[in-house]
C-alpha cells in the first residue's frame, strides 16, 4: 500500500473501460480520525468521548466510545453526523440554519425517525480535491469541543475537515 492507500481506500470497479478511480472512507481511516479525535480531546481536557465515522451515504464506518463517555453518546455523535452528511453541511451550520426555519428542521427530524439531530459537533469529511467522503460526529464535550476533536482527527488522517 502506498501512504495515501494507507488512509483512503481506493475503489477501480472498471479502469479498463476508462471509469475514473474513487476515493472512499475505509476502516483504517475511520480508526485514524476516530484515534486523533480521542488524541485531541485528551490534549485539551475534554470530557469523554463518542465518535463515529460514517461514508457518503450515511452509513457507520466505526464508531467508539472513550472509557467514561455515558451510554448516550454514540448515539448523538451518529445522529449528528448523519444529519452533516445528509445535508453537505458541517453541523454547526445545520444548528444555525435550524434556528433560523424550526419547522423545516423538526420535520427533517420526524422524516428520519429521529435519526438527524443539527447540533454542532460533526465536521464533513473531504478528500484533497473536495471530493465529500463521509462524516464523523463526537459528542461528550460543547458542540465546539466536539467538532474540534472531529477536524483534529481528519486532518491526523491526512484528510480534509469542512467544519
Amino acid at each position: 500500500m502506498t501512504g495515501d492507500d494507507a488512509v483512503v481506500g481506493k475503489s477501480t470497479s472498471d479502469e479498463r473501460a476508462g471509469a475514473e478511480t474513487t476515493e472512499r472512507l475505509d476502516l483504517t481511516a475511520a480508526n485514524k480520525i476516530i484515534g486523533g479525535a480521542f488524541a485531541s480531546a485528551e490534549r485539551d481536557g475534554v470530557p469523554p468521548l463518542a465518535v463515529v465515522v460514517l461514508d457518503d451515504a450515511g452509513h457507520l464506518i466505526s464508531g467508539q466510545r472513550a472509557d467514561g463517555a455515558s451510554m448516550f453518546r454514540m448515539d448523538v455523535a451518529t445522529g449528528k453526523a448523519w444529519a452533516a452528511v445528509g445535508m453537505g453541511s458541517s453541523s454547526a451550520v445545520l444548528a444555525q440554519r435550524a434556528a433560523e426555519n424550526p419547522v423545516f428542521f423538526t420535520s427533517l427530524a420526524a422524516t428520519a425517525q429521529g435519526r438527524f439531530l443539527a447540533q454542532p459537533g460533526a465536521v464533513l469529511i473531504r478528500d484533497q480535491h473536495g471530493t465529500l467522503l463521509g462524516a464523523a460526529g463526537a459528542s461528550g464535550g460543547t458542540g465546539e469541543q466536539d467538532a474540534a476533536c472531529c477536524a483534529a482527527g481528519i486532518r491526523a488522517a491526512g484528510l480534509v475537515a469542512e467544519e
